[in-house]
């Protein structure tokens, strides 16, 4: 998928909308060689979606020795709005708590003294600081069922007008 495919898939307003949720689904081949999918915070930055994890994951070593991922971000309603993404993991040890974290959990339900809180606690956990996993996309796809749809069903669909019409 050439990067201007890509650009215009993710500045659609539907994905700008995906891109600014919480979570997502991160997918990876463990160090077994079996597939993992963990929910995951992300930060979109407009080139990058950027996930925080501690120092001593187990996703790690799986994504040094594989950096190629998955994500999936979603909607719960019907239809459903879905992006997936596919990039190649970058792992970007730092010290102390990435700014992408905390701008991450953002949104997150809480008073003002529970943020507080919260943050004190995620400063004294990772106190040995983070590891940034960086994706930038190297493919991308928007579904949402009314102007996009799995190519699957894009294909049954084709397959049912050409019938109609026979």
């Amino acid at each position: 998928m050439r990067p201007n495919e890509i650009t215009e898939i993710l500045n659609r307003p539907i994905s700008r909308e995906l891109l600014a949720r919480d979570l997502a689904r991160l997918a990876y081949v463990a160090r077994d060689g079996t597939p993992r999918n963990v929910p995951i915070a992300f930060a979109w930055n407009g080139s990058e979606i950027v996930m925080c994890t501690a120092k001593n994951a187990p996703k790690l070593p799986a994504l040094r020795n594989d950096p190629m991922v998955a994500l999936t971000i979603d909607t719960e309603v019907h239809p459903p709005k879905i992006l997936l993404i596919r990039g190649r993991a970058e792992l970007d040890p730092v010290d102390g708590i990435p700014d992408e974290y905390l701008q991450a959990t953002g949104t997150y339900e809480m008073t003002p003294e529970q943020r507080t809180g919260w943050e004190a606690e995620v400063r004294s956990l990772y106190h040995d600081g983070m590891v940034r996993i960086v994706v930038t996309p190297t493919w991308a796809k928007l579904i949402d069922f009314e102007t996009t749809l799995p190519s699957a069903v894009e294909e049954l669909a084709r397959r049912r007008e050409e019938r109609q019409r026979a």
